[in-house]
């Protein structure tokens, strides 16, 4: 089939005296009849590069299906007289979510059934679920179109019954009051989606009636609303990603007026809990990767007391409190660490972890009183597993390992960790997994995975999806360049506004170290990444095209100056704090030395797929899409471009269960079919 072509119109985008011809940019019309029809032919013709591997894609979607159980359950956590659970019944996409009376194993109580929501629907997801203090409403938001707005709902656990209100327009979760009548809920800007106000509802009144109690008028910050686990109190948060700023009021008070914990000032990041007759605080106002106060609850704007200091070396990313002890979870070298330490001093303690790479962070630990932590613990070849730690003695227990079917055994894999040396000097940690089965890794391919935005660390984390590569020869690695957290919050300023290109540099430079490391096959090289991973992806294609063997991209930010021109697409104005803000020349020029669409040039790219969502709301469709026109009609070479857009998902791609692993599988049949593994 031949390669379908964009039309072309002309266009010109015209900023602090510079054109930049944007022919494409016609694309930017949402339930355009033309639109529709060139993505339409896009997804034919990838279809039709995919007909002679149609049975190994059914094939491998069945493989990685087969490796989850069918029928599981999430262990189940207690709370206000309940023990709550998520299970899953064979043959069914979606969850059910349930609940037993004070005993584990007391008859179960169904208190939503996904699989019944979603039934005539082609896209169904839940978002936050909140139980009222006299456990006897639910309140749910529901997206049909995975744009990530979601509709309130209200059931009346004691009789199945639905509410007759509901609130279109917000962000999934509520907060109820101690009354059980008063819901907190946030809504999103219709055209914007920030999410900008927040809102209070009472129970069995109409929504016109919803008194709006904040509103965030700051368009680079975004607001919140929860509950502490103390369920003293109700919060509003408003942060942007430098800044951030918090009220609160009583949950038995909510009629009161929020009060101000600590006024927003630049660069200061802070959050709180509460236990007794404290609030606790993470700040960076002293230290950049964050220290540990604690305050009065009748004087938060006074003298915070220090409880734990930070330091270069050491970020502190959250802490759980106890009756008796508190547990921070901390980052140092790349890797997370939890510190069990007692409040009378006696007790100070790291638990043990062996990998040479992992993740491990917190569960769900709602009773103060509980000498028990729960955490979850995960490497490149540990499955996901959920320990019970005793505090005093050190005890620990599994709870629950993640089924993996098939045969899976966990000493047929090995895990290593080694570092890429950057441009500037810089050491670049690097996890990586393979199969023992005997073949040199010089002699394999290798997929390198890469993010690095928003300081979200790319931890390592077992994926029964992933061995269906490790067990056709492939070695699955994690770049964890700058731009992540992943050795504290230097690490992430160090790749933003102005340094961004760090980020692109770094994974180039854990690229060409693999292959000079031996690592792999040195003309196999693969690399995927989405969303901001999508536009390193168009980046580092850009820069180093030769360097790999196939790229995949998903739902990738591409077309960066353009977007954050435009202040009527969700999220751009959030954005500055991340990017920067072009309508500032100094941002503008150094957005357009990097922006993957801006810097298509005549030249041979690697084999390129890319997948996108129609209804998404955080990389617009028309960005992937006007990315694959230009290259087409730019490149020089004739290896495989191809487009896929899911035409009713959003960022997330399709919802379910099992249905997202057929993207996936088309994905790894691309890889295999490159590197000739199929």
């Amino acid at each position: 089939m031949e390669a379908p072509v964009c039309p072309k119109y002309p266009y010109v985008h015209r900023k602090h005296k510079h054109d930049r011809p944007d022919p494409y940019q016609w694309l930017n019309k949402r339930g355009n009849d033309a639109v529709l029809e060139y993505l339409q032919a896009e997804n034919a013709y990838c279809k039709a590069y995919f007909q002679d591997q149609e049975k190994d894609i059914e094939a491998l979607f069945e493989e990685m299906k087969a490796r989850i159980a069918p029928d599981d359950a999430s262990v189940p956590y207690f709370l206000n007289d309940y023990w709550y659970q998520t299970r899953y019944e064979s043959g069914k996409e979606y969850p059910i979510f349930s609940r037993r009376l004070k005993m584990e194993d007391a008859p179960e109580e169904i208190i939503l059934d996904v699989n019944e929501l979603a039934k005539d629907h082609n896209y169904y997801n839940v978002g936050g679920k909140s139980i009222s203090p006299n456990n006897r409403m639910l309140c749910f938001g529901e997206d049909t179109l995975s744009r990530r707005i979601y509709t309130l709902r209200i059931r009346n656990l004691i009789t199945g019954e639905y509410e007759p209100e509901s609130i279109p327009g917000t962000t999934g979760g509520a907060v109820w009051a101690a009354d059980n009548q008063t819901l907190f809920y946030t809504r999103k800007d219709e055209t914007t989606l920030r999410s900008h106000q927040i809102w209070k509802h009472k129970l069995g009144t109409s929504t016109e009636e919803d008194v709006m109690v904040y509103e965030e008028t700051d368009e680079v910050y975004s607001c919140f609303v929860y509950k502490t686990k103390s369920r003293d109190y109700i919060v509003i948060g408003s942060a942007s990603s430098t800044s951030s700023e918090y009220r609160y009021i009583k949950t038995s008070e909510p009629d009161a007026d929020f009060t101000l914990f600590q006024p927003r000032t630049a660069k200061h990041e802070y959050s709180f809990t509460h236990f007794a007759d404290h609030f606790y605080l993470l700040s960076n106002h002293e230290e950049q990767n964050f220290s540990l106060y604690k305050c009065p609850v009748n004087a938060p704007s006074a003298d915070w007391e220090l409880v734990v200091g930070g330091s270069d070396q050491v970020m502190l990313e959250s802490v759980e409190i106890f009756e008796d002890y508190l547990v921070l979870v901390e980052r140092k070298a790349g890797l997370t660490h939890l510190r069990v330490m007692s409040w009378d001093g006696k007790h100070d303690t790291y638990i043990p972890f062996h990998d040479p790479t992992y993740s491990v962070d917190l569960e769900i630990n709602m009773d103060f009183e509980s000498d028990w932590l729960r955490f979850t613990y995960t490497s490149l070849t540990t499955p996901t597993t959920i320990f019970a730690y005793h505090l005093e003695t050190a005890e620990q227990k599994v709870l629950k390992q993640q089924k993996v079917l098939g045969g899976f055994q966990v000493d047929d894999y090995e895990s290593q960790r080694t570092w890429a040396k950057a441009s500037d000097g810089t050491e670049v940690p690097i996890s990586l997994v393979y199969k023992k089965d005997g073949a040199p890794l010089k002699e394999r391919p290798m997929l390198l995975y890469g993010y690095g935005s928003y300081g979200i660390s790319m931890d390592p984390y077992f994926s029964s999806i992933r061995i269906s590569l490790l067990d056709r020869g492939f070695v699955f690695a994690i770049a964890h360049i700058r731009g992540g957290e992943e050795l504290g919050r230097a690490w992430y300023e160090n790749a933003k506004w102005l340094k961004k290109m760090n980020t692109f540099t770094d994974f180039i430079a854990c690229g060409e170290h693999v292959k000079a490391q031996g690592l792999c096959h040195p003309e196999q090289l693969f690399a995927m990444g989405g969303s901001a991973g999508g536009l390193l992806m168009g980046a580092v294609m850009n820069i180093a095209p030769s360097l790999w063997a196939g790229i995949v991209a998903s739902v990738p930010f591409v077309d960066v100056v353009t977007t954050m021109l435009d202040d009527s697409i969700p999220l751009t104005t959030g954005e500055y704090e991340e990017w920067g803000n072009p309508n500032e020349k100094e941002y503008y020029e150094y957005m357009l030395s990097y922006s993957p669409y801006d810097n298509i040039t005549a030249q041979n790219y690697p084999p390129l797929l890319v997948t996108s969502g129609y209804h998404d709301s955080q990389v617009q469709y028309w960005e992937p899409t006007k990315w694959v026109a230009k290259l087409r009609d730019v490149k020089t070479d004739n290896n495989p471009l191809l487009l896929h857009t899911n035409l009713e998902a959003g960022h997330s791609g399709v919802s379910g269960r099992f249905a997202p692993l057929k993207e996936v599988a088309m994905e790894y049949v691309f890889l295999l079919k490159l590197a000739n593994k199929l």
